[in-house]
């Protein structure tokens, strides 16, 4: 174990995540190198009277990661350990980057089924706080795990799966860190297919009256919706037959680096300094993106490189009050003084069995709101939660909220079997701090 020594005695510098906006100050880091390390850090840091968080790369938007105790980097435990084609699963180390993940698993001809819009995160980072994409019939990244391995607070080793501590799996699945730390994950795969993106602009009228039958009609179909105007910009995206048509390098360039970053970031720096200035350039960069299909690798259309940092609130409400929220939203921005530069995102997903599952029990739209970083943001994602606690939405587990315990203990009808066996696994809260407190209680 000297290689867990040297790690759990390294000097513990300042954590930031990747909007800024949450620090932390450990008392040490611990980088280990396999399950066997990680579980001697954890027993450790029980011996001394420490916490225990591990960390990803940093892109929730809460404070899920902070801890004054024992901060675990998963630099170390990266990689693919099986693969098993007959089964068709990949079995991954925890702290495995989604965008390393993606490239490996192309060459090896394999895909995930669907995927969120980024993948800078870690595999358990963005399982464990309900990650996702868009889908009509396939779900978050966590609802395509199908086992996995945790070092629990005793500091033993546990595997789970629907076969093995199923009651575990229901709910580590989306765990948020509460219930032990994850070594490794082990995926659901499937040769690798193509997809043709078809991005088109739309007013907001029309796609909120057509709402159902875009979603109904496409396999992946997400869309945004610009603060200010009646102007959105809808992406649909179906398994093809092909040939692969990426997007040509220069065009690809304009669409995704140039105006999507470059000149975003230019429109949200003026908007911050020139608050008056943002109905007009919501107008111009609404209409500046143009429609477009191409035809690639999912993890190539499914992702986007996001430059612009920002600060971000999700809820999840009944995909059957999807647009009624969503007019409220917009209702609610138009008379009030908001500013918005940022647009509106909304995403769907089918309803999964995962306990603390935004999507559990019921088919989900996701609808997410965002300012750049470094433009207040306190009043417009207070209204907006408003509305979307009058709908009965779940907040995104990594993303800004304000919801408690009490609150989210109505939410999720398995939130008492959650907590429950949070006692069990970890009765002396070695895996707690303040964000966990807040949402699950003491």
């Amino acid at each position: 174990m000297a290689s867990t020594s040297r790690a759990a005695s390294r000097t513990a510098s300042t954590w930031r995540n990747w909007a800024g906006n949450v620090t932390a100050r450990p008392a040490r880091e611990v980088t280990p190198a396999s399950a066997e390390e990680l579980a001697e850090a954890v027993r450790r840091a029980a011996q001394d009277g420490l916490r225990v968080k591990p960390v990803g790369t940093g892109h929730s938007f809460t404070a899920a990661a902070a801890t004054d105790g024992v901060l675990i980097r998963p630099d170390l435990l990266t990689g693919i350990r099986d693969i098993d084609r007959a089964a068709g699963t990949v079995t991954v180390e925890a702290g495995t980057p989604l965008k390393r993940l993606n490239v490996a698993l192309a060459r090896e001809g394999l895909s995930l089924t669907n995927m969120g819009d980024i993948m800078e995160q870690t595999v358990a980072g963005a399982t464990s706080t309900g990650t996702h994409g868009t889908g009509r019939d396939s779900a978050s990244t966590a609802a395509q795990i199908r086992a996995m391995e945790l070092v629990l607070a005793d500091g033993s080793l546990l595997t789970c799966s629907e076969e093995e501590n199923a009651g575990v799996f229901a709910a580590a699945r989306i765990g948020l860190g509460a219930l032990g730390v994850a070594t490794a994950i082990t995926l659901a795969v499937e040769p690798v297919f193509l997809l043709t993106a078809r991005e088109e602009p739309m007013t907001f009228d029309r796609v909120t009256a057509d709402f159902d039958a875009l979603h109904a009609e496409n396999e992946h179909f997400e869309f945004y919706w610009f603060p200010h105007t009646d102007n959105c910009n809808t992406k649909r995206n179906n398994r093809s037959a092909g040939p692969a048509a990426p997007p040509g390098r220069i065009s690809g360039w304009v669409e995704d680096e140039l105006l999507s970053n470059g000149l975003f970031q230019v429109a949200c720096s003026v908007g911050r300094a020139i608050p008056a200035a943002v109905p007009a350039i919501a107008k111009l960069s609404s209409r500046a993106l143009s429609a477009r299909t191409y035809t690639d690798i999912p993890y190539k259309v499914f992702t986007s490189p996001r430059r612009v940092r920002f600060m971000e609130m999700e809820y999840a409400v009944p995909r059957e009050a999807a647009v009624t929220a969503l007019r409220e939203v917009k209702a609610m921005v138009e008379r009030s003084p908001l500013r918005v530069s940022f647009p509106v995102e909304v995403r769907t997903a089918p309803a999964d069995d995962i306990t603390l599952s935004t999507a559990y029990g019921r088919d989900t739209a996701y609808i997410a709101v965002h300012l750049s970083r470094g433009t207040p943001y306190k009043a417009y994602f207070t209204a907006v939660e408003r509305i979307m606690i009058a709908h009965g939405g779940r907040p995104h587990w990594g993303k800004v909220h304000t919801r408690g315990s009490e609150y989210l203990a109505g939410a999720y009808p398995r939130f008492a079997e959650f907590t429950a066996l949070r006692d069990r696994l970890d009765p002396q809260r070695l895996f707690a701090n303040d964000y966990l407190r807040r949402v699950l209680g003491d």
